[in-house]
């Protein structure tokens, strides 16, 4: 995906309903404003962008959500990305997101 812009940022991992619900990180607001400045047009349903996430030295292929609730992007943290990089809910991570 050529002409990715890149974002670094540290965020807190949490989980939604848990127990068993989704892992996220909540892209920090003027982050969220910037892309949703730059690429609303670009989203797919329910707000989805296509992006390439780095957190430590695990780097996957992924989407963002724009959470209409709060105003921002989240990032699923997915089960491998946790595993590999010792991840739980409430640590801080830091964290880029090129879309």
């Amino acid at each position: 995906m050529p002409g990715l812009i890149p974002y670094r940022f540290t965020a807190t991992i949490w989980q939604h309903t848990p127990p068993g619900g989704w892992y996220f990180v909540s892209l920090p607001r003027d982050v969220s404003d910037e892309i949703r400045g730059m690429l609303q047009a670009e989203e797919e349903g329910w707000g989805r962008l296509k992006a390439i996430a780095t957190i430590g030295s695990t780097q996957w292929n992924t989407a963002i959500w724009y959470d209409t609730k709060y105003k921002t992007y989240l990032l699923p943290v997915k089960a491998a990305v946790r595993e590999k990089e010792k991840l739980v809910a409430g640590i801080e991570v830091k964290v880029m997101v090129k879309v």
